[in-house]
C-alpha cells in the first residue's frame, strides 16, 4: 500500500472517507486510466505574489501599452463596464453569459484592430508576474513521468498561444499537455486577423465541453479517472459531458474565503486555501500512480 498522504496546512477535506475510497479506486486502475482537467489562472498559478494580486496576461498587455495608443483606454472602458457584471452575485447566470460573450467578442475585435501579434504575446509573457504555485514544476514533472494527460481549460483573453508561451518560457510545456482556450487566426506575419469559435469565457465552461475538441478527446476518452482542479464553482462544469468512472474535485480558494468556503465544501472533495502550494496534489499523484508490489 502506498504511504499515506501527509497532513499539510491550508487544506480542507470535507469527507475524508469518501476521498480515500476514491483514491483507492484510482490506485487499483493505475496511471494509464488517469487524466487531469484544470483551469490555469489562480489554479496552476498564484493569485498573489509578494502580497500583490497578479494581473492577468491581458491586463499586462493593456497596462504596458504594447499596442496602439487608444487600445488601453478602450480596453479599460470595456473592463469597467463588464467586470462588475461578471462578479455581481445579483445578476443571473444567463445574463452573465450573454454579457461575457459580448465582452470577449468586443475585446477580440479591439485587439485585432490594434495590431495584436504573436510578438506581443512573447513580450507580455516576459513582463508578466504570473507565477506557478510552489511545487508547480514538480507537478508537471510527475505528470510527464507517468504520461498522464493534463487538459488546461483557460478563458484567457490572449488565448491558447499565451498559455503555451508561458509554459514554454518556464520549460514546463510537454507533449502530455493540451490547452483548450481561445485562439486567433494569424496572417503570415504573425498578426491576428480573426478568432476561432467557440469563444471560451469565465462563465461558459458548461458549454465549452472537452468532447467538442476531438483531438483532445482522443487522448483521454479511455482515461476515465479524472482529477479536476479549479478556483471557481463554474470550473466544475469542465467535466460536463465526459463519461468518467471516478472523479476527485480539488478547489483552489484564494480570496473571500469566509464567504465562499461553505459552498466550496459542498462541491469539492479537497479545498486548498490561501494560494496553497501544489504539495498536496503532488502527494496525491505519487499515491495514485504508485506501482503495485
Amino acid at each position: 500500500m502506498a504511504r499515506q498522504i501527509k497532513k499539510l496546512k491550508n487544506i480542507i477535506i470535507p469527507n475524508p472517507k469518501k476521498l480515500e475510497k476514491t483514491i483507492k479506486a484510482f490506485m487499483q486502475e493505475g496511471a494509464d486510466k488517469i487524466h487531469i482537467l484544470s483551469g490555469f489562472d489562480s489554479t496552476l498559478t498564484r493569485t498573489l505574489v509578494n502580497g500583490e494580486k497578479v494581473n492577468s496576461l491581458i491586463a499586462v498587455l493593456r497596462n504596458n501599452k504594447l499596442l496602439t495608443p487608444d487600445y488601453r483606454d478602450r480596453a479599460d472602458a470595456l473592463f469597467n463596464k463588464f467586470y462588475p457584471i461578471e462578479h455581481n452575485p445579483h445578476i443571473s447566470f444567463k445574463e452573465k453569459k450573454r454579457a461575457m460573450h459580448k465582452w470577449w467578442i468586443l475585446h477580440f475585435n479591439l485587439l485585432i484592430k490594434a495590431g495584436f501579434s504573436k510578438k506581443d504575446i512573447a513580450k507580455t509573457v516576459k513582463l508578466a508576474k504570473t507565477t506557478l504555485r510552489a511545487g508547480g514544476q514538480r507537478f508537471f514533472k510527475l505528470l510527464g513521468e507517468n504520461k498522464i494527460p493534463l487538459i488546461i481549460m483557460s478563458a484567457s483573453g490572449l488565448g491558447r498561444e499565451s498559455v503555451k508561451a508561458y509554459l514554454k518560457y518556464g520549460n514546463n510545456h510537454t507533449n502530455n499537455i493540451h490547452i483548450i482556450s481561445n485562439s486567433f487566426i494569424w496572417n503570415k506575419n504573425g498578426r491576428a486577423i480573426g478568432y476561432n469559435k467557440p469563444i471560451i469565457h469565465s462563465v461558459n465552461k458548461d458549454e465549452t465541453l472537452v468532447k467538442n475538441f476531438p483531438a483532445v478527446m482522443k487522448k483521454i476518452k479511455l482515461r476515465t479517472n479524472v482529477v479536476l482542479m479549479g478556483d471557481m464553482l463554474e470550473d466544475l462544469h469542465m467535466i460536463t459531458g465526459f463519461n468518467y468512472d471516478h472523479l476527485i474535485k480539488i478547489g483552489f480558494l484564494n480570496e473571500n474565503i469566509k464567504t465562499k468556503l461553505p459552498i466550496f465544501k459542498k462541491h469539492f472533495d479537497v479545498i486548498l486555501l490561501n494560494d496553497a502550494p501544489m504539495y498536496f496534489v503532488n502527494q496525491l499523484l505519487k499515491k495514485i500512480t504508485a506501482k503495485k508490489l
